[in-house]
C-alpha cells in the first residue's frame, strides 16, 4: 500500500533536483548584445535547451502513445459517455478547487464551486452538469494561482516530464494541491487497488479525454508555428494569467496549453492543450 510519507518524499527528491538543474542553469552566461540579452530576459528561460530536450520527449511521448489512445478513445466512445467521464473527473476536483476560492477569498466563486458540486451530485450523479446547464459555469482553481495572487512571482519557465509546461510557483501549487486532494489521501490509506490507484486513474483518464478533444487543435497550431516550443511557452504564459485573473480581458484566440483541463471549452476558450501523458493532478 502507497503512503503519503512515501509520495512527498518522492516529491521532495524531485523538488531539490530540479532546484539544483534550474540554478545550474541560471549560472549560464546571458547574453552580451543588447538586443539579445533583452529577448533573453523576456523569454525568462535559462534553461532553454534542457526545456526544448524535454519538450521533444513529451511531444514523441504523446505521437507514440496519448495521441493514439486518445483517436480511439474519441472513435468508441459517442459524446455523451465522454461528456460524463469529464463531469464525474471535474466533480472529484471540487475540494481542491474550493480550497483555492476560499485562500484567494473568491467567496461569491467558492459558493458557484459548492453549487456546482451539490447540484450535479445529487441531480446528476457526478455524471451530467446540471448545474452549468442552470447557469453556473465551472471554473477552475490551484494553489499555483492562488500563490499568484499572494504576490509570489512565477519565476522561470520550466518544462517538466510529461507534465508539460510550468513555472517553479504553478510547481509549488501543483504539490500543495496534491496533498489538498482528500481522494488522493483515501487512496493512499486503502488496500483496494481502485481505491488505492484512483489517482493514476483519474489522471491518465483526463489526459486520454483531454487530448481526444483538441488534437487537430494542437496539429493545427504546430504546423503553423515556425517555432512551436516558443509557441507553446507563449500560450502557457498567456493561458496562466488569464486564470489569474479570472478570465478578465481574456482573449478567446489563447487555446489552452496545460496538463489539465484549465480552460473549459464552454467557457469560450478554444481547447489545444499540450499532453501529459503521467499527469498527477
Amino acid at each position: 500500500m502507497s503512503t503519503g510519507s512515501d509520495f512527498f518524499s518522492v516529491l521532495r527528491r524531485a523538488g531539490l533536483g530540479l532546484i539544483l538543474a534550474l540554478g545550474l542553469a541560471g549560472c549560464a552566461t546571458a547574453p552580451t548584445d543588447p538586443v539579445e540579452r533583452e529577448i533573453y530576459e523576456e523569454a525568462n528561460d535559462p534553461a532553454q535547451p534542457l526545456n526544448e530536450a524535454i519538450f521533444e520527449f513529451n511531444m514523441a511521448l504523446d505521437k507514440v502513445i496519448v495521441r493514439p489512445i486518445a483517436k480511439a478513445y474519441e472513435f468508441l466512445l459517442p459524446d455523451l459517455v465522454r461528456d460524463s467521464v469529464r463531469n464525474f473527473i471535474r466533480n472529484l476536483k471540487t475540494p481542491v478547487i474550493l480550497a483555492n476560492d476560499l485562500m484567494q477569498g473568491e467567496t461569491e466563486r467558492a459558493g458557484e464551486t459548492m453549487g456546482r458540486f451539490l447540484t450535479n451530485t445529487l441531480l446528476g450523479g457526478g455524471l451530467f452538469d446540471v448545474a452549468g446547464a442552470a447557469g453556473i459555469p465551472y471554473h477552475e482553481e490551484d494553489f499555483g494561482q492562488t500563490l499568484a495572487v499572494w504576490g509570489v512571482e512565477e519565476g522561470p519557465y520550466i518544462m517538466l516530464p510529461f507534465l508539460g509546461p510550468s513555472s517553479p510557483r504553478a510547481l509549488a501549487g501543483f504539490i500543495v494541491d496534491a496533498g489538498l486532494d482528500p481522494f488522493r489521501w483515501w487512496g493512499y490509506h486503502s488496500d483496494r487497488p481502485w481505491i488505492e490507484y484512483n489517482t493514476a486513474i483519474r489522471a491518465g483518464v483526463e489526459v486520454i479525454d483531454s487530448r481526444s478533444r483538441n488534437y487537430s487543435q494542437l496539429e493545427s497550431l504546430e504546423e503553423n508555428s515556425l517555432d512551436f516550443y516558443a509557441t507553446v511557452r507563449s500560450l502557457y504564459r498567456q493561458q496562466r494569467e488569464s486564470m489569474i485573473r479570472n478570465g478578465v480581458d481574456n482573449d478567446e484566440s489563447i487555446p489552452s496549453i496545460g496538463y489539465d483541463e484549465n480552460s473549459p471549452a464552454e467557457d469560450g476558450v478554444p481547447q489545444a492543450e499540450i499532453p501529459s501523458p503521467s499527469a498527477l493532478n
